[in-house]
């Protein structure tokens, strides 16, 4: 059942990769290389994770919190926050190793616009992990998932 809640679901040529209540977006392709980064090896970091679950509880944490967030809810206001859950649920899970596809737009064109500056990005990766945290993801793997994600920054800061 949860497979099929990550899955996405082509509801018609100018939604290819959107699941419903998802708003459109402009078509691209899919491409592993998207994802921003390379898996890990093995299954330890998505165990330390709590696998799919726990990894979806994390993406669930941090968006909330950020919407909410004083400093930086302003720039996730009018952000899609279904096709944001999903698609960030799916990055940090290939990323994890846990067994999903990526089906979401490269760093660049997800970000373009977006005015997102450094001190936004870092208090993001606060709210990430505080997230991680509140999940019991242990200290050492926090760090090596912040590793992976760190390089993207070049693509997503604006200024």
């Amino acid at each position: 059942m949860l497979l099929l809640q990550a899955s996405p679901v082509a509801t018609s040529p100018a939604r290819p990769y959107a699941v419903p209540g998802e708003e459109a977006v402009d078509p691209y392709t899919v491409e592993d290389v998207n994802v921003g980064a390379k898996p890990f090896d093995g299954d330890g970091m998505a165990e330390a994770f709590h696998g799919q679950e726990g990894i979806r509880r994390i993406v669930d944490r941090m968006v909330t919190l950020s919407y909410g967030d004083s400093e930086i809810g302003e720039i996730f206001k009018w952000h899609d926050k279904v096709r944001l859950k999903r698609t960030l649920f799916e990055q940090f899970c290939y990323i994890l190793n846990a067994s999903c596809i990526y089906t979401g737009r490269d760093m660049v064109r997800s970000h373009k616009d977006l005015g997102v500056h450094r001190k936004d990005m870092n208090r993001l990766v606060e709210l990430l992990q505080q997230a991680m945290r509140e999940e019991g993801v242990d200290f050492q793997a926090q760090n090596r998932l912040l590793s992976k994600l760190a390089p993207m920054h070049h693509d997503i800061v604006g200024r």
